[in-house]
């Protein structure tokens, strides 16, 4: 930036000092290079600074450096050549360099910040299939250079200032001996319709219980359904888990849970039985990955969407009610998952590998499937599920589910706020 015209009123030292001190009131206005290396010759010529004493000079020099915005170090350059040649020029010569020129533009990165603000930030891998998704299926000429986004530099531009610009209690689960399930790791074998399960509580507060959220996840399609309960009580948890298990597409082969005694009970095993799921099986001691699926995705979706305050129990109704009817289906059609391909390395060991050829939605991992149109439930066709995978863009479908929760969390705020005295 460089100084109005008004400046070149500034005679004195005493002057300079005002205005560098902050005393004196300049207008400031763009100007090219040109016209700063004059302003800083014109300046130095007009307060004589050969003359001058060390405190004044530098005076002068913190008045160039304010006025232009160059650095103190480009200023002392800048006066090195007019003292040793009389005038300032710009040295770089004809062949200047110039930058490489930028593939993505700051729009695009500021719509990266769009998609990343929508879906909670995930994953470079997910992102890139959102991103993919946008301009290939649904036609957004927006994502057309995001769509070959690279993973690698998905993440530089998350770090650039453009990006930065734009971006804003867990309980113990008492074991129980209860010998109800099998103890085993669950095993689906490929097969759609094995579910795992686990109960997230939203926090105590002044000795008052929050809800809790109950996370149903299949392990191989990764479709998902939450729901919320007062409690986790039969009377509170046995009509929600009911109806969660009903809304997958696809009939349920297998349950899993860990040893919670909110599961493993007689009551459950009775409604597992009367909706004809055939394996019912509970967590092993000391292997921690047997209920690994859903407990992840209790911390990256769960507590994304939902947070870890207390969220009271009268407010059920409402977290259920945004938890199946708007995040599961957006879960489902709209946020990709990634899925690990086994490989056994030289030492005869199974590893596991994330590649970007196999990130998808779980709607779109559960239709891939080798005759997946003959796993579907009575009454449920692809086309109906087509038609809701289709109704709205990823990206539209993420902006409504977060003006969905800022309602929500606006609801509890205000219910939660002390009445006014």
């Amino acid at each position: 930036m460089i100084v109005d015209i008004e400046t070149r009123r500034l005679r004195t030292i005493a002057q300079l000092r005002a205005f560098v001190e902050g005393n004196e009131a300049v207008d400031f206005q763009p100007r090219d290079r040109d016209e700063a290396y004059g302003f800083v010759r014109d300046t130095l010529e007009r307060f004589a600074y050969g003359r001058l004493g060390r405190r004044d000079r530098g005076v002068v020099l913190r008045f160039l450096v304010a006025a232009t915005g160059f650095s103190r170090q480009q200023v002392d350059r800048l006066v090195r050549q007019w003292r040793e040649t009389g005038d300032v020029r710009d040295r770089r010569g004809g062949n200047r360099g110039r930058p490489f020129r930028r593939r993505y533009t700051p729009a695009d990165v500021r719509l990266l910040a769009d998609v990343d603000e929508a879906y909670g930030q995930m994953s470079g891998l997910a992102t890139r299939e959102v991103l993919r998704r946008q301009f290939e299926v649904f036609g957004d000429p927006r994502f057309a250079r995001l769509a070959a986004l690279s993973n690698g530099h998905l993440y530089n531009l998350r770090g650039s200032p453009t990006y930065r610009a734009k971006r804003t209690v867990w309980t113990r689960t008492q074991p129980t001996t209860v010998e109800i399930a099998l103890r085993q790791a669950p095993d689906p074998q490929g097969l759609r319709g094995h579910v795992r399960v686990d109960t997230v509580h939203q926090g105590d507060r002044d000795g008052a219980k929050g809800l809790f959220l109950i996370n149903l996840v299949d392990e191989v399609t990764q479709y998902e359904f939450v729901g919320a309960a007062v409690a986790i009580s039969e009377r509170f948890l046995l009509p929600l888990l009911e109806g969660l298990l009903l809304s997958f597409p696809f009939r349920i082969l297998g349950f899993h849970a860990d040893n919670g005694s909110e599961y493993i009970n007689h009551r459950v095993a009775e409604l597992l039985d009367k909706l004809r799921v055939e394996r019912f099986t509970k967590s092993r001691p000391r292997n921690s990955n047997d209920n690994a699926l859903v407990e992840g995705k209790n911390a990256h979706v769960v507590r994304r969407w939902f947070g870890h305050d207390h969220i009271p129990r009268r407010f059920a109704g409402d977290v259920n009610r945004f938890a199946q009817g708007v995040l599961s289906p957006f879960l489902n059609f709209h946020r990709p998952c990634l899925f690990a391909t086994e490989y056994r390395d030289a030492a005869g060991r199974i590893r596991r590998k994330y590649l970007a050829r196999d990130v998808a939605t779980p709607y779109a991992r559960f239709r891939s499937l080798d005759g997946a149109e003959g796993h579907l439930k009575p009454g449920v066709d692809f086309q109906l599920l087509d038609a809701a995978a289709n109704a709205e863009t990823d990206l539209e479908a993420a902006r409504r589910v977060q003006a969905a929760r800022r309602a929500l969390f606006r609801l509890v705020a205000d219910g939660m706020a002390p009445a006014a005295g």
